[in-house]
């Protein structure tokens, strides 16, 4: 039986906390946690250093609470919603009946890569919604942009307050609207020099090679060889179910390489292509999958000249 705000709700109870002190945040997150921890669910905490630590002194000695390793958690993604559903697949396995986390994202990702991130914020409403969770997502708000804070309120359907109070975000867009919106990509720096390589209509053999010529000793040899990965996944992807011209561009930064690749088709039609694994059988569905887990940064947009999907391996990080 489930306890909380969250009791009767079936599926995912899913929370922002808008926070600007150590205060406020710590009167959100101690009675959440300990609350979790009287009612016998399994508790976790997946926050950066500080506020882990923060957390932490707060709490009593012994408290039963679970500290996560939050920089490891958040690398991709979907490396994030594989790690999060094998644990909480675990949890209901030894018979949860709910599961409390409160989670933060690193400062780094509210920046140039918040699109992903964002569209994760969005999916995961989706994606853990088969599991008794309740869960918190804090966003510092002297941190964080006005134009992430907006995103958070629309992808989280409730806010948690200091007061204890739980309401409705009043923006809320659900993931399947939310996701097929076009997003203009912010452009790279690196996008403002010459090109090292313009592909038209490629083979895949022809974009893999580019991949390897574009490279100058800047990344690591597993780093290229996971973008050349991406890179022929996407070509096939875009030659098979895209519609022509297939236009590949590619980039070679000091400390990364950034490829696009543009078709005058629409893109998947899955809403959650590339942060989760397709099972309908969707076109290109694996292939977008692969290539999230395999670059550093992916971002998608559709326009009326098509569709593009920019991929980054090596630093994904600019100034906006």
């Amino acid at each position: 039986m489930r306890t909380g705000a969250a009791a009767g709700h079936v599926g995912y109870y899913h929370e922002a906390i808008f926070f600007d002190s150590d205060e406020h945040l710590l009167a959100v997150v101690l009675p959440f946690l300990l609350g979790g921890v009287e009612a016998g669910e399994p508790t976790v905490v997946g926050f950066g250093e500080r506020n882990a630590e923060l957390v932490r002194r707060a709490l009593p000695a012994g408290s039963g609470v679970t500290f996560l390793p939050g920089g490891d958690v958040y690398a991709r993604p979907t490396a994030a919603i594989r790690s999060y559903r094998r644990l909480l697949a675990s949890y209901v396995a030894d018979g949860a009946e709910q599961i409390r986390i409160v989670g933060e994202l690193p400062p780094a990702v509210l920046g140039s890569t918040w699109d992903w991130w964002a569209r994760y914020e969005s999916a995961i409403n989706y994606a853990y919604d088969d599991f008794p969770l309740w869960s918190m997502c804090a966003y510092d708000t002297r941190i964080a942009s006005a134009r992430v804070l907006a995103d958070v309120a629309r992808t989280h359907p409730r806010v948690a307050m200091p007061d204890g109070t739980h309401v409705p975000s009043g923006v809320y867009t659900e993931p399947r609207s939310y996701l097929t919106e076009p997003r203009p990509i912010l452009l790279d720096p690196v996008q403002r020099t010459a090109p090292t390589a313009e592909l038209t209509d490629p083979t895949p053999a022809q974009a893999r090679a580019a991949v390897h010529a574009a490279h100058r000793g800047q990344l690591p040899a597993d780093d290229v060889e996971d973008l050349v990965v991406a890179v022929s996944e996407t070509v096939t992807n875009a030659l098979r179910h895209g519609l022509p011209p297939v236009r590949m561009v590619l980039w070679s930064g000091a400390d990364r390489i950034v490829v696009t690749v543009s078709d005058a088709g629409d893109g998947p039609k899955d809403p959650y292509a590339g942060l989760l694994p397709a099972n309908n059988g969707s076109a290109g569905g694996l292939g977008l999958w692969i290539t999230y887990q395999s670059c550093n940064h992916v971002a998608m947009h559709r326009g009326p000249d098509g569709f593009t999907m920019r991929l980054t391996a090596g630093s994904p990080y600019f100034p906006l």
